[in-house]
């Protein structure tokens, strides 16, 4: 019995180093990004990683939509990585981390109304781009963005 708990702390203790790396993979979306679309322009701004987190603000302004915010933030937790969406500074929606490749990650709540998935990756030219996606009124949404970093 005793072995047995000095193994599992063991690889709890082996465990924790790999864990509280995975933010460090998410490095490649530090910096500010833009995307000027259709008289649209998206702008995301991340920091970090620093600790256990990364955070970040999307602005975006429109001539038909006006001016909206988002707070946006990357926490590492007791269970992995999560992704915290505030639009408009409102309460937090949790994402819970589904994939993590290189220069790739896929965050998802299949609870939530709209989306159910957030996914960021970079494009082999150095865009940066954002998919949302899931479902509304039973029908498949999605919306896309291609960032450009912003000098």
């Amino acid at each position: 019995m005793k072995k047995r708990i000095l193994t599992i702390l063991a690889l709890s203790v082996l465990a924790l180093p790999l864990h509280a790396q995975e933010i460090e993979k998410l490095s490649w979306m530090t910096g500010t990004w833009t995307q000027n679309k259709d008289g649209e322009t998206v702008q995301e701004s991340w920091l970090g990683p620093r600790g256990k987190m990364m955070a970040a603000v999307n602005l975006t302004s429109s001539a038909k939509r006006g001016t909206s915010f988002e707070f946006l933030r990357i926490i590492d937790t007791p269970s992995g990585l999560a992704y915290l969406a505030s639009p408009g500074g409102k309460a937090p929606v949790e994402f819970k981390l589904k994939e993590l490749g290189e220069k790739r990650v896929v965050f998802e709540n299949l609870a939530h109304d709209f989306p159910h998935r957030v996914m960021y990756w970079m494009d082999p030219d150095g865009a940066m781009k954002a998919r949302v996606e899931g479902t509304v009124l039973g029908k498949a949404r999605g919306m896309e963005w291609r960032f450009e970093a912003t000098k």
